[in-house]
């Protein structure tokens, strides 16, 4: 049911600066527990048995009652957990729960728990079952807009590439910072080739070539953009490689120009 505030249009998500990524405070553990309760993961002896299948280890059999034996072994497995192993369990709880959508309720799992997310600075987000980085707000505007211009454009493969892109920054427990930019710098020239009809050259020639495809001066930002793809994504050098922020600047200034010339082409 929803609740007084929502239904009356009280309720808004306030968001923070993201400052939580590669870890689960406590916070969270235990909302996550209290979350899957509410979805229907109860008694607490079937949340324990998904959460020690994911922990690969023996429910404790000295546990019988369901409050407050079995509820509190929950809390302190997930107390002591590797932080990666909760969004594994996040994406685990998702998909059981998209299994049998009449025995749970997978909806208002994902709504509240990326509501949290948001409210709390954690850079993840529920995305179909399965968690992906999330930016700060404006960051999410543009490459979400940036997917469905290219989409609706028929830019399937350069979509795609930004896909793969979001993909790579949101891999655990380390991101594919490098991957990242290579996806990025590749959907980009994908849109570029499209727009010009010079489907052979690259980015960084098709910039030289019709730098008017950009407003004069905002091409040399797509350039020295491309030479520092090339520099740290695709000619990596030993002590160079970039940095998460790096990759996130690179992957959105991608999208912001891939939807600009989007634009630009006749569907």
């Amino acid at each position: 049911m929803e609740t007084f505030s929502k239904r009356y249009g009280f309720a808004s998500v306030d968001e923070i600066e993201i400052a939580v990524r590669n870890d689960a405070p406590d916070g969270l553990r235990q909302y996550i527990v209290q979350l899957a309760y509410e979805s229907g993961f109860k008694p607490p002896s079937k949340l324990r048995s998904v959460v020690c299948y994911l922990l690969k280890i023996a429910p404790d059999k000295t546990n019988w009652s369901e409050y407050p034996n079995i509820d509190d072994e929950v809390y302190e497995l997930l107390s002591r957990c590797k932080w990666y192993n909760i969004y594994d369990l996040i994406e685990r709880l998702m998909s059981i729960m998209h299994e049998t959508p009449y025995s749970y309720n997978p909806d208002t799992f994902e709504q509240d728990l990326n509501e949290y997310f948001i409210e709390n600075g954690i850079g993840w987000k529920v995305v179909n079952g399965i968690l992906e980085m999330r930016g700060p707000e404006s960051f999410e505007v543009v490459i979400t807009n940036a997917q469905q211009i290219e989409s609706k454009a028929g830019l399937i493969t350069a979509s795609k590439e930004l896909h793969e892109a979001i993909a790579d920054l949101s891999r655990r427990p380390n991101p594919d910072t490098t991957g990242a930019i290579q996806h990025a710098m590749a959907s980009l020239e994908c849109v570029a080739r499209e727009a010009t009809g010079n489907r052979k050259s690259t980015l960084g020639e098709i910039m030289k070539q019709s730098g008017e495809i950009i407003p004069r001066p905002l091409d040399q930002a797509v350039i020295k953009a491309w030479g520092f793809a090339s520099e740290h994504g695709r000619h990596l050098k030993e002590g160079l490689e970039p940095t998460f922020n790096e990759a996130e600047l690179i992957v959105g200034i991608c999208a912001a120009v891939g939807s600009y010339l989007s634009k630009q082409i006749k569907i």
